[in-house]
């Protein structure tokens, strides 16, 4: 995986692009999302940064991650740690936080990728659904028995 200043643009971007792909998809509503929250402006990313991020995310995934079937990559808890450690920020944390559940619920559908993700977003910046912005508390706190309930790896 490629490095990011911590706290980058890019570093949030491939926060962002891990929401986008939890569920193993680019959905057209989660992109959506983006842009009717103005989710990139409220992180500070540029869509062109947002873009190549993606694609180099995708281009580094191909080289590291596990594929154990044909058309389908898994990333494990300690990749995702990794790659979360890159916002160090606790409001920028709080920001990311926001930023995926917003994408994640965007579908109307939290696969076990998608719950898995927030929570070890959670986990791992010590943030709870109510230290994100009060909006995001009412939709995500329906994702609370979902997320408690699923240790997997994003496949």
């Amino acid at each position: 995986m490629r490095n990011y200043t911590t706290d980058s643009p890019e570093a949030m971007s491939r926060v962002v692009t891990l929401a986008l792909l939890a569920d193993g998809a680019l959905d057209r509503s989660e992109l959506d999302s983006l842009e009717k929250h103005d989710l990139l402006g409220g992180l500070n990313i540029h869509p062109e940064t947002l873009d190549r991020v993606m694609h180099d995310f995708c281009n580094d995934l191909m080289q590291c991650a596990r594929a154990p079937n044909i058309g389908q990559i898994e990333l494990d808890h300690e990749l995702i740690d990794h790659l979360l450690g890159d916002i160090r920020s606790p409001d920028l944390q709080k920001q990311a936080l926001s930023a995926m559940i917003d994408i994640v619920k965007a579908d109307g559908c939290l696969n076990g990728g998608e719950a898995i993700l927030v929570a070890q977003a959670m986990s791992r910046w010590g943030l709870e659904l109510q230290q994100v912005t009060h909006t995001e508390v009412r939709a995500a706190h329906r994702l609370t028995p979902v997320i408690s309930n699923d240790n997997r790896g994003l496949s």
